[in-house]
């Protein structure tokens, strides 16, 4: 009697250990596939974040033409050019901004006054110059102007004049880009022009930037 009671005991015993380590093993499993599950998560929320991340940085450098920080930035970085240093910098014929953080600009070149040269600004810094191929016809003398006469933060102005023109204006649209012309040394803004949809308006601005006219054609 005693040796029945201690077989049934022992495969008492052997059962309890087994199904012990099954639900041990059923806890492992868990845990691993909610750790698995936890990484993906992690993974997805990094992806979401990074996302986030780079179409914040993209829209904001899509509003440089009413950033007067970056924009007086922009020009101070190009009174510190190296080879311009002391030197009195002058401005050849165009000067393009554009809403998403680039400047296109041409430059008298500081040892050589005939020769010109472009820069562009792209984010948030000058490149090396470019040699322009100019003609012997072209007056260069004409559309030259100086850097102390231009204020990068004048293109805030006029962007702002032309957004809020824009706005009462059906079918027109904001700028995307600003510029300057250079002709018998005086400066010239540009749009002169905003077109809607049944309306086109003439428009000009002064030197710094402010509203010198606006009328519809």
């Amino acid at each position: 009697m005693k040796k029945l009671i201690t077989f049934f005991c022992s495969l008492l015993f052997l059962s309890c250990n087994q199904i012990s380590k099954s639900i041990d093993e059923t806890f492992e499993s868990n845990d691993t596939t909610i750790n698995k599950t936890d990484d993906k998560s992690v993974d997805i929320e990094k992806t979401q974040t990074n996302t986030q991340q780079k179409e914040l940085s993209k829209n904001s450098e899509h509003h440089f033409l009413s950033d007067v920080d970056g924009l007086k930035k922009a020009e101070e970085e190009l009174k510190r050019l190296p080879q311009y240093n002391g030197k009195e910098i002058f401005i050849y014929s165009l000067l393009y901004f554009y809403d998403n953080g680039r400047i296109n600009i041409k430059l008298q070149h500081p040892e050589n006054p005939k020769y010109i040269d472009s820069y562009e600004y792209e984010n948030n810094e000058w490149s090396e110059p470019k040699p322009i191929q100019l003609s012997i016809r072209d007056n260069i003398q004409d559309q030259l102007i100086s850097l102390n006469k231009i204020n990068f933060a004048n293109v805030a102005k006029v962007s702002a004049v032309l957004n809020k023109k824009s706005e009462n204006i059906e079918g027109a649209k904001p700028p995307e880009s600003v510029y300057i012309s250079i002709r018998k040394n005086q400066i010239y803004w540009y749009p002169t022009t905003i077109n809607g949809s049944r309306e086109r308006y003439s428009i000009q601005f002064n030197d710094d930037g402010t509203l010198k006219s606006f009328e519809q054609d």
